[in-house]
């Protein structure tokens, strides 16, 4: 592993030296045990702790296969699938390990008794399967977490629509909380230089699916002048939903849970702000039953914060405990996209509000190349920036993903992997200037 980071961070290596080095027999990795599953049996989700199931192992050099690519991974990010993979809900993901390995002698491979974790990096391509032409050793990259394999027609208008469709590091192993990761070579997308290995780690997976959710036409299509509501607008997906909102014209109203929270919406230009437990809001009476009076009191504070308008898209993610809420504040006509269930995933709602006024319910998951291209895009550009709030070492990632599982985190949590420390990776100092203020945005708050 010193040879490889010796060639990164070396700035006269060539892409034959990464070529030529050697690769390890093994590398260090973020797992899941497969006889571990059963550990947090009759404990609430609450209690289930990742420090105790996620481990830091030793782990052989997977084969490389066509279309595939090895990569060396600087630095990494925790998502929420890496909170429910460490804490084996609402099923242990070794059932999508063996069912992908049933599928091809090739990914009998990923059908192991420990599960690489993990679908954000930000590192060099060391190696490419035959048939990758677009990529090479030494490129610098960051990954999206699309893993598909396009044999059926049903992808090709739209990849994720793929029946072999799978998050990478999630529902396959090899993943990116580790020093080197397996990546199909289309997941590859060229890393934005003006930021640093963990900033540009961080935005993957949740940008990629804010982007769809909210303004790809696979998701709501917004628009200028629109209204969004964004749950949790101050974390992983949040922040990129309010910067997308921002940057499209459109009016976010950011519902967050403290002041600290409500600070960094107005600190990305939002002003229409609604601290829920400040308004002290409880959708539900008990356990079984909602209360349509707080929805409607709920719509009048979104109200008199739009001009007496109603919210034309929701930004849902939470489920369970707002989704009810969620339907009847929508105005006529509009639009609910949701990707996640992080409250629980049996949504409940007022069916009369849906049909009556013409709203509309949009599943939305990840995001196809395209769209994770153009999210990556933006964030090149500079038009979107990271949300990198706090970052720990690959040996920490337990206590990273426990502040993802508990809330104690502000947008995106970082893991280094290679990276020696914090900063390394920038290639355009000038454009980073420019952007500074913004880049460390979630840092300073």
């Amino acid at each position: 592993m010193k040879d490889i980071l010796d060639a990164i961070q070396s700035p006269d290596s060539s892409s034959a030296d990464f070529a030529n080095i050697s690769l390890p027999e093994s590398y260090r990795a973020v797992t899941v045990h497969k006889d571990e599953t059963e550990m947090f049996a009759g404990l609430a989700s609450r209690d289930k702790d990742p420090r105790k199931s996620l481990h830091l192992d030793d782990v052989p050099l997977p084969e490389l296969g066509p279309g595939e690519a090895l990569v060396a991974v600087m630095a990494s990010s925790v998502n929420y699938n890496s909170v429910w993979t460490s804490i084996f809900e609402p099923v242990s993901t070794f059932g999508f390990l063996e069912r992908y390995g049933r599928l091809s002698d090739l990914s009998k491979r990923h059908d192991l008794p420990y599960h690489i974790i993990g679908s954000d990096l930000a590192g060099v391509v060391l190696r490419t399967g035959p048939g990758v032409n677009s990529w090479k050793p030494g490129d610098e990259v960051v990954a999206h977490c699309l893993s598909v394999e396009l044999e059926s027609s049903d992808g090709h208008n739209d990849t994720m629509l793929d029946p072999e469709q799978r998050i990478w590091g999630f529902e396959t192993n090899f993943g990116g909380l580790a020093e080197i990761a397996l990546v199909k070579s289309n997941q590859l997308m060229p890393k934005p230089g003006h930021l640093s290995w963990e900033e540009a780690a961080s935005p993957g997976l949740v940008n990629s699916t804010a982007y769809r959710q909210l303004v790809s036409r696979n998701g709501a299509g917004m628009k200028q002048g629109d209204n969004v509501l964004i749950w949790g607008a101050s974390g992983g997906l949040g922040s990129y939903a309010t910067q997308f909102a921002l940057a499209g014209g459109a009016n976010p109203i950011c519902v967050v849970s403290s002041p600290e929270k409500a600070d960094i919406c107005r600190a990305m230009g939002a002003d229409a702000v609604i601290d829920r437990n400040a308004e002290g809001y409880k959708f539900w009476k008990d356990e079984h039953t909602q209360d349509p009076k707080e929805w409607k009191r709920f719509g009048s504070k979104i109200r008199e914060l739009t001009g007496g308008e109603d919210i034309d898209i929701v930004f849902e993610h939470p489920g369970r405990e707002t989704f009810g809420a969620s339907v009847y504040v929508t105005r006529k006509g509009g639009t609910i996209t949701t990707c996640a269930s992080t409250s629980g995933y049996m949504h409940e709602y007022d069916n009369r509000y849906l049909w009556m006024s013409l709203k509309r319910i949009i599943g939305s998951h990840f995001a196809n190349y395209r769209e994770a291209w153009e999210a990556n895009r933006l964030i090149a550009k500079g038009k979107i920036h990271p949300t990198l709030s706090k970052v720990y070492s690959l040996e920490e990632t337990g206590q990273a993903a426990y502040d993802v599982h508990r809330n104690l985190h502000q947008g995106k949590v970082g893991v280094l992997a290679l990276a020696p420390q914090e900063g390394l990776g920038v290639r355009d100092p000038e454009m980073r200037e420019k952007h500074i203020d913004a880049i460390n945005r979630f840092r300073n708050i």
